[in-house]
């Protein structure tokens, strides 16, 4: 008898298994907007954005602004536009964007070496720009030449290589992640300035199934929404295709730009640009944003305009805390070249990863993402676009000028509490409204053994390592695991 309710449960489990698996969404918000974040994206926590294309031939664009929006910019041609002054003066007036493709070579790009790169980094997932605004695709796309009326994808002009294929094998090869990002409009593609309805069910809806059938993306960032609703883009339509039918279905993770009333409303992930991410776990979401102002290519930053490595540490960490992913963007050169000082930074990261990772990756928001020093807390507004997010002013081991300081970050496993302080913490490390079990083992990442606590209710001291700077396993911040342990509200 026993054994014959165990084979009923079991079918009936398997039946359950099989309809969740099998589940059908309708092209509604109301259905797509039930479909779970699949998890590799909530463990991964660290991917590399690229922006790489035409605009990378002139690789310019005036200081705060984005580079790979030079076409845009420089089509105003009145004398006071920096962006067609330099244009004019550096190309001459009738050198059309256009004229840019030949000279996108990508001569010098191996793919293995980016992916390798990307590994040393600590990198978990890789958003190339499979076509950003302008147009011009990283694959051999029939509806960019067709509806363009000219070579307009790198199998065709330019490089004449496919670049999305060979970056795509190089980086599951490496055991990465794989995406792309994907521009639903283009500024001046001839069908969208005539015809937009046209434009979607002609240009952007075959294009869009055609990347996705060929690269199986994992991940896809959508942009260039703006202009219409998701009903005349038929977002709906094209999520349900994705979710239901496409080649990566169970897998793939989209954002939330799928028509002009969708951020933070509907789709998948939300999404923060140049902003300081949002305030919990409560949402899966996601922080972009470039080394200095811009994503592709500016060559009129110069080294002041990126932010250090140790930044982009602390960066990471207090996005992760808050339950974020950060998603740094990388700009190569034309002949498919990174930056030296690009690389110089994601292995810096990599670097301070390779002790710490493990307080990072698979995490989630404990509860409570930081402990703040004595003083008056600091005001952090949260929002999609550019707020306003000066990080360094907010952390350290003591108050500054009376202003409270971020003073330890917190992230958490089912079985354990991550307590990572931005600068050494000193002799001690004092965490307070924090529920711990007797006798729960705390260590420091890199560090062999335990450390010596004590508990008085719910304040957890502990007696950091004594490391010379040459001991130190690790720069910039540093990662104390306490076992059980679980933060407290306050």
């Amino acid at each position: 008898m026993k054994k014959s309710i165990g084979m009923l449960l079991a079918v009936i489990f398997a039946l359950g298994a099989a309809r969740a698996e099998d589940k059908k969404y309708e092209a509604k918000w109301e259905s797509l907007d039930q479909r779970p974040c699949p998890e590799w994206f909530l463990d991964a926590k660290f991917g590399v954005f690229i922006h790489w294309g035409v605009y990378s031939v002139p690789a310019w664009g005036k200081v705060g602004e984005y580079a790979e929006w030079y076409w845009n910019k420089m089509s105003n041609k009145k004398p006071d536009n920096v962006w067609w002054q330099f244009h004019e003066k550096n190309y001459g007036a009738n050198f059309d964007y256009q004229d840019f493709a030949p000279r996108f070579t990508a001569e010098l790009f191996k793919a293995e070496q980016w992916a390798s790169l990307f590994k040393r980094a600590g990198i978990k997932y890789v958003v190339p720009t499979s076509k950003h605004h302008e147009g011009f695709c990283l694959w051999p796309s029939a509806e960019a030449s067709r509806t363009w009326g000219r070579p307009w994808n790198a199998a065709e002009i330019g490089p004449k290589r496919d670049l999305m294929d060979e970056l795509s094998k190089a980086v599951r090869a490496e055991g990465l992640k794989f995406g792309f990002y994907y521009s639903l409009y283009e500024w001046f593609n001839p069908l969208w300035k005539t015809n937009k309805a046209q434009y979607v069910d002609q240009h952007m809806t075959p294009q869009f199934k055609d990347v996705v059938t060929r690269y199986k993306p994992a991940i896809i960032f959508s942009d260039g929404e703006w202009d219409l609703p998701s009903a005349e883009w038929k977002s709906e339509s094209l999520l349900a295709w994705l979710f239901n039918e496409s080649p990566c279905k169970d897998e793939v993770v989209v954002n939330d730009r799928w028509g002009k009333e969708c951020r933070h409303h509907h789709g998948g992930y939300w999404t923060t640009e140049y902003a300081a991410g949002l305030k919990d776990g409560s949402h899966p979401w996601e922080e972009s944003r470039g080394m200095a102002f811009s994503y592709g290519l500016n060559r009129a930053e110069r080294v002041d305009d990126y932010k250090t490595g140790r930044e982009f540490i602390l960066t990471l960490i207090d996005l992760v805390s808050r339950g974020g992913n950060l998603l740094l963007d990388i700009g190569p050169a034309a002949d498919g070249t990174i930056p030296p000082l690009m690389e110089q930074r994601l292995l810096e990261i990599g670097d301070w990863l390779k002790v710490n990772g493990e307080a990072i990756y698979g995490t989630r928001f404990a509860g409570r993402s930081c402990q703040y020093t004595d003083g008056k807390r600091p005001d952090q507004k949260f929002g999609e676009y550019m707020v306003k997010y000066n990080l360094m002013d907010q952390v350290g081991q003591q108050p500054k000028n009376g202003i409270a300081c971020k003073q330890v970050f917190f992230t958490k496993k089912p079985d354990a509490l991550y307590a990572i302080t931005p600068g050494w913490p000193g002799k001690q490390l004092v965490l307070r409204n924090v529920k711990v079990p007797a006798n729960a083992a705390a260590t420091m990442l890199g560090v062999d053994g335990t450390l010596k606590t004590q508990l008085d209710g719910t304040t957890l001291t502990i007696t950091t390592p004594d490391l010379g700077p040459e001991a130190a396993p690790c720069r910039h911040a540093f990662t104390f695991k306490i076992a059980g342990a679980e933060v407290l509200p306050e």
